[in-house]
């Protein structure tokens, strides 16, 4: 007799999402990914100036903040054949690392770590043994007994008045926990240092974006001026400022964040066989150094990857219209040429329908519609989208950087080429993107200064910004990696205004419900074959879907008739 298992939320901050799950034998035989919540953004959008759309996408997520503006901005600058000034593509790529450098480590130490991480066994370390073992990890400076004495009596105290505060609703003890307790004592440790960290490293976001979360962008460039002895604009003082905390955080990624990622992966290399669902891959590509129509210049190459082949890494081209489509048979829309077909993002729509049992229920009709999320395809292929994604696409293309990285942790860990395609190497892939970032962005930082220096210190070009120089209709797509995945934006302008607007976000192409073939999408094809030890507490589900750092968009959530969240784990006989 099977069982489902449905945890709902399974996301810890980020928006809400529901994962089914049947066991048999202990392992999961199928499981569905249903997103409980909508945005319709793009409904906002229509009849709006499209120089503006970037200041209501933005809104879709403050955790990636600024990705959804810089996506948008490029959409209006694709449609209207707009080129930016050097200057403004090299802040927009040093954001662009900010926001991975802080994103990655937020992810992996405030929620993901904590998966791996037993809070309550760190009471058990010897402080002393934590430290030695620290110091034989990395230089670290906060290292000492005291130190790690200092946090394990913190947590002694949550521990002792029964309330764990932020560590709350953990399942600690769980027999899935491998780690000694010297090192749940480091994890530990640096989750709380990592929360001091992160707010710093955002600074870059304020100085060129004016403020984070949301920093401004602009349509033809940045909204900021270079000028060193300007108090009002980006003076040598601001620079310098970033220019510390790029290193500084470049020390973070390296000597706290990539140490801990290893030491903790080398007690979990069984996961290195699990997890790993479809095989196939997609990046569109990012961080342009020639512009961004010039792909072959990007840091993160684009391409595609289908059925763990690294041999061959496939072309990808947004604008065919039928590379990439949207589905809706298992999802709450309609289309009005009906439900069974496929959509090219510039033909969109964005129409409601919902279906489904009326909240609280027990479990979703998996048979019918079941997701607020549409189901992406790239050439009728489910795609997993993000950091794996790249590092296997920069990887398969044999470019260095990717190859000295991932090399160096297959080596360090005795693991073969295969165990990326698993949970472990999702999470691993993510520390080696972020720390190439943290490089990368050094790298544009000094390409800035020294144009600044050249003289150059152009900004924006505004030249197309009078509507009456636009064509009466024009259609763009503009695209980045987010730290999530592949995230793409396609506009269609009609006399000036925005006709239709259409995003596909990463975690749409992940956590996507079946297509009208049946195919399973990212998450759900992961988690088939994951055993599980404790159905009442499905740690090993968690631990998979939030590798692919799970995003949903904010603010909306799902309610039942009387006001109340619906967010519960549950078991029920199937």
């Amino acid at each position: 007799m099977g069982k489902r298992i449905v945890v709902d939320p399974i996301t810890r901050i980020e928006g809400h999402l529901r994962i089914e799950a049947d066991i048999e034998n202990g392992k999961i035989k199928d499981a569905y990914s249903s997103g409980t919540m909508v945005r319709l953004i793009e409904e906002i959008l229509k009849g709006r100036d499209p120089r503006d759309a970037w200041a209501y996408v933005g809104r879709v997520c403050g955790v990636c903040t600024s990705t959804h503006s810089l996506t948008s901005v490029r959409t209006v600058e694709d449609a209207l054949d707009i080129t930016i000034p050097a200057n403004a593509e090299l802040v927009r790529n040093i954001m662009h690392c900010t926001l991975y450098m802080h994103d990655h480590v937020v992810h992996f130490y405030h929620l993901h770590a904590m998966d791996w991480v037993d809070v309550v066994n760190a009471l058990k370390a010897d402080p002393k043994k934590t430290s030695e073992l620290a110091q034989s990890l990395s230089h670290w400076p906060k290292s000492s007994p005291g130190y790690f004495s200092d946090i394990q009596a913190r947590i002694g105290k949550f521990v002792a008045s029964g309330q764990l505060g932020i560590f709350s609703n953990g399942y600690w003890g769980h027999p899935a926990y491998k780690l000694p307790p010297e090192v749940n004592l480091i994890g530990l440790a640096h989750y709380l240092e990592a929360l001091e960290w992160q707010k710093e490293i955002v600074k870059i976001h304020a100085i060129f974006g004016g403020k984070n979360p949301h920093p401004n962008y602009l349509v033809g460039g940045m909204a900021c001026s270079i000028g060193l002895d300007d108090v009002s604009g980006i003076n040598a003082e601001r620079l310098a400022m970033v220019d510390r905390l790029l290193t500084e955080g470049k020390q973070f990624i390296e000597q706290v964040y990539i140490p801990d990622l290893m030491a903790i992966a080398s007690f979990y290399k069984d996961w290195g066989a699990i997890g790993g669902g479809l095989g196939n891959y997609l990046v569109y590509g990012d961080l342009p150094t020639k512009g961004i129509r010039d792909t072959s210049s990007f840091k993160f190459p684009s391409g595609a990857i289908l059925n763990k082949d690294i041999s061959k890494v496939y072309d990808v081209d947004l604008k065919k219209d039928d590379e990439v489509q949207e589905f809706i048979k298992h999802s709450w829309y309609e289309y009005s040429g009906g439900d069974d077909k496929g959509l090219h993002p510039w033909k969109g729509e964005s129409k409601i329908n919902y279906t489904g049992p009326k909240p609280p229920f027990e479990h979703l009709d998996v048979k019918d519609k079941y997701s607020y999320l549409k189901t992406p395809r790239w050439n009728g292929n489910a795609m997993e989208v993000g950091p794996l994604a790249r590092v296997l696409v920069g990887y398969a293309k044999g470019i260095e950087e990717y190859k000295a990285v991932v090399d160096k942790a297959l080596t360090d860990l005795n693991v073969p080429v295969t165990a990326l395609f698993s949970t472990l190497g999702r999470t691993a892939a993510r520390g080696f993107e972020c720390a190439l970032t943290a490089n990368w962005g050094r790298e544009f930082f000094d390409q800035l200064i020294s144009n600044i220096k050249n003289g150059d210190t152009r900004m924006a070009d505004t030249t197309r910004f009078n509507p009456e120089t636009w064509p009466a209709q024009a259609l763009g797509v503009g695209f980045a990696e987010a730290p999530r995945g592949a995230l793409a934006h396609w506009i269609n302008i009609e006399d000036q205004k925005i006709a239709n607007y259409q995003l596909v976000v990463p975690t749409t192409w992940n956590a996507s419900p079946r297509d009208t073939k049946g195919q399973l999408s990212a998450y759900e094809s992961s988690l088939i074959d994951t055993p599980v030890a404790d159905e009442t507490q499905p740690l090993e589900i968690i631990r998979t879907i939030h590798s692919f750092d799970p995003c949903m968009a904010c603010s909306v959530h799902l309610y039942d008739e009387e006001g109340k969240t619906v967010s519960r784990v549950n078991v029920v006989g199937d």
